[in-house]
């Protein structure tokens, strides 16, 4: 199915790209989201009319992001946790804890903009961590410690 991207998907394209993609992944999440349109004569004259709008909306959310990586470049959360005598902590800590303690240190962070790659945190101790904050042009580090109770 060829759709019209309305803005930028990471691993298929940017803004106002014609793309083919299955009919499940359009019909089910890019559509209904608002992230693309079928790419008919009628959308492809809407899409362009608007183009001027869309990149300045665009052009908006970067600078915004851009911005919120000052502000959370080099920062330090603690985070308390459950944990033996050998450092290995009862459970694991994920995104929801790590955006939960960032915003609690008082800067707004998603729960899909903690990236865990090595999957989460079972021991004790400190990782630096990457917060992607607009997809994955604009990347903030952050460090978390993490301390027994």
């Amino acid at each position: 199915m060829q759709v019209i991207l309305m803005e930028r998907i990471p691993h298929l394209g940017d803004l106002g790209a014609k793309v083919k993609v299955k009919p499940g992944f359009a019909r089910n999440f890019l559509v209904p989201l608002g992230k693309a349109v079928p790419a008919t004569e009628e959308n492809l004259k809407v899409f362009e009319a608007r183009r001027a709008e869309l990149e300045k909306a665009a052009n908006e959310r970067l600078q915004a992001a851009e911005q919120r990586v000052s502000s959370l470049s080099g920062l330090i959360v603690t985070i308390p946790a459950n944990a033996g005598e050998e450092g290995r902590l009862f459970g694991s800590i994920g995104t929801l804890e790590i955006s939960k303690a960032i915003t609690d240190a008082g800067q707004t962070v998603a729960k899909h903009e903690v990236k865990l790659p090595q999957g989460p945190i079972r021991q004790v101790g400190e990782y630096e961590l990457d917060l992607h904050l607009h997809g994955s042009d604009v990347i903030a580090k952050i460090k978390i410690s993490v301390v027994p109770e």
